[in-house]
């Protein structure tokens, strides 16, 4: 059993991590148009990286000691950068590995590995475990999460490609594994099912976006599982997502039922994000004031003690999950 984590400064131990926000991320890109086209979305390094500086300098002033950073392959993973980052703004931060897609993979995976013309070994199972236990490209950074996906459209074969990928690294390594779920479709079932298949230990599985539901009966059919609830999403509110007291409703109520134990809280934010033309959203950051890593302390915390919700229950969502999701063991270390 691993007692350190590894973050982008350097290995840490678990228990020493403080308040973690289980789920954001620093930046969200597209690096071609970042590199070649930055007048278009306004990029620019330097600006950029201070902005997020003071973006986590805020976080660490509300009381945030260390996020985890979701951010994989298909987002503008660029951990060098979270590095300059963290070490100028305090705030620890863990990095990922994994891939963002909702249906196909990257091309050059169509054609390698199972099921493929040239067959093999998936590369997926290399590429995360060498980010795992050697470190992204040459940066010497190891992520600390493996990441999956499914979206709307459910378990495509490239979606069960990669999950059945992410479970063989997680059997390798013990690192634990967040999903990104389509929690109005209850995918999150579908996940664990096929991660179970793989021998995944589910109590190292956080279903990402399971905060985006009001379904008690299937928020306690994935905890009954052993899996993690990610009430991820706080601050990205309204439209076709929960407004505020929906997503501080149903967190409190699985508290109430004794979920606490099995519940991570977070935001599912970003600093500076390229998916998505700023004429859309005049006057703020995509128009959403409230998601960023302060909105969980100075109104989301706030709200559930009004609802009910203990410092006890708080300190177990906010400190001990993540210290119990993020202590590493390989399959046979914790059977």
């Amino acid at each position: 059993m691993d007692t350190t984590v590894p973050t982008v400064t350097g290995d840490v131990a678990v228990d020493g991590l403080g308040t973690v926000l289980m789920h954001e991320h620093v930046f969200t890109l597209t690096p071609e148009l970042q590199a070649d086209y930055p007048a278009l979305m306004g990029w620019d390094e330097e600006i950029r990286v201070a902005q997020a500086v003071e973006w986590l300098r805020s976080a660490r002033a509300v009381g945030v000691d260390t996020i985890v950073d979701l951010t994989v392959i298909g987002m503008g993973r660029d951990v060098a950068r979270i590095r300059r980052v963290s070490q100028e703004s305090g705030v620890r931060v863990l990095v990922s590995t994994g891939l963002y897609t909702y249906d196909a993979l990257p091309k050059y995976l169509e054609y390698v590995g199972p099921g493929t013309a040239l067959g093999g070994e998936d590369p997926m199972v290399e590429m995360f475990v060498r980010d795992l236990t050697i470190g992204i490209a040459d940066t010497g950074i190891r992520a600390t999460m493996l990441k999956c996906v499914t979206d709307a459209v459910g378990i495509t074969p490239g979606i069960d490609r990669l999950i059945r990928a992410v479970a063989r690294a997680h059997r390798e390594t013990g690192a634990p594994i967040t999903t990104h779920s389509h929690a109005p479709s209850r995918n999150g079932r579908d996940q664990l099912d096929l991660l179970e298949e793989e021998g995944v230990d589910l109590t190292k599985v956080v279903v990402g976006h399971s905060g985006d539901s009001q379904d008690i009966d299937y928020l306690r059919s994935l905890a009954d599982r052993g899996a993690t609830l990610g009430m991820d999403r706080f601050g990205l509110d309204g439209g076709r997502y929960l407004d505020f007291a929906a997503r501080a409703d149903i967190v409190a109520r699985m508290c109430e039922l004794g979920y606490a134990g099995q519940m991570v809280l977070s935001h599912d934010a970003t600093c500076w994000m390229d998916w998505a033309p700023r004429e859309l959203f005049p006057g703020t950051r995509f128009d959403l004031p409230d998601w960023n890593p302060t909105h969980l302390h100075t109104r989301v915390i706030p709200e559930l003690r009004r609802r009910g919700v203990t410092d006890e229950q708080l300190t177990t969502m906010l400190r001990l999950n993540p210290r119990r999701i993020l202590t590493r063991g390989t399959l046979q270390e914790t059977t």
